[in-house]
């Protein structure tokens, strides 16, 4: 990732919040710390704000007939039920950096985090089937994972959450994924915070320095 200097435009973030909590969330604390670190490095900065403690849809039968349908024939009311879908999926192509904030919930990512996923997953939108298998789309794109436990450590075998977004991710071509976490914080508390930040400051401002990436 280079620095503003270098790109004609302004970085666009989008910034997918998966918790249920609006206060005392600390994936979306941390979130929020790493986007004032990106702006810090970059300068200008454009957010989108993804709050899906706000609702969004689940994928049901309505849905899958009209995403199977070819483009070219849905109807009014099939393009009405992927509308929102469309939506998202277009927040996705525009950003060049992806944050995704989130718990750890019974060892795996929030329900409203998971329907996310689903709305996003699109044939020929976001991947597409060769004769190789399956290719992402969404190419060129960073993602930050900022991944919040309570006992669970993140990458541990009890983690279902973590290795499912990064192969979500990379599924629909996102290969280049940093995970930030401030795991088991009912043990570890305002320590596990302050690893999280110190990660985050070597990402941002270490690794994201284009002189020790070249290195």
């Amino acid at each position: 990732m280079t620095g503003q200097a270098d790109r004609d435009d302004t970085l666009r973030i989008l910034a997918v919040h998966g918790s249920g909590r609006r206060t005392g969330s600390v994936s979306r604390k941390l979130t929020g710390e790493l986007i004032e670190a990106l702006e810090s490095r970059e300068g200008t900065i454009d957010v989108v704000h993804r709050d899906l403690a706000d609702g969004v849809p689940l994928v049901d039968e309505a849905w899958i007939d009209a995403n199977f349908t070819p483009d070219s024939e849905r109807s009014r009311a099939q393009r009405a039920e992927l509308a929102d879908s469309d939506a998202l999926v277009d927040e996705l192509e525009a950003a060049d950096v992806v944050i995704i904030g989130s718990p750890i919930y019974n060892f795996g990512i929030p329900a409203a985090l998971k329907a996310w996923i689903d709305l996003v997953a699109r044939a020929r939108r976001t991947f597409r089937y060769t004769d190789s298998g399956p290719e992402g789309l969404l190419k060129n794109k960073q993602a930050y994972v900022v991944m919040a436990s309570g006992g669970v450590a993140v990458d541990s075998e009890a983690d279902f959450a973590t290795p499912y977004l990064r192969h979500a991710l990379g599924f629909v071509g996102i290969d280049d994924v940093e995970v930030v976490a401030a795991e088991r914080l009912n043990i570890d508390g305002d320590d596990a915070v302050d690893t999280a930040r110190m990660r985050i400051a070597d990402l941002v401002f270490t690794a994201g320095d284009p002189e020790f990436r070249a290195a």
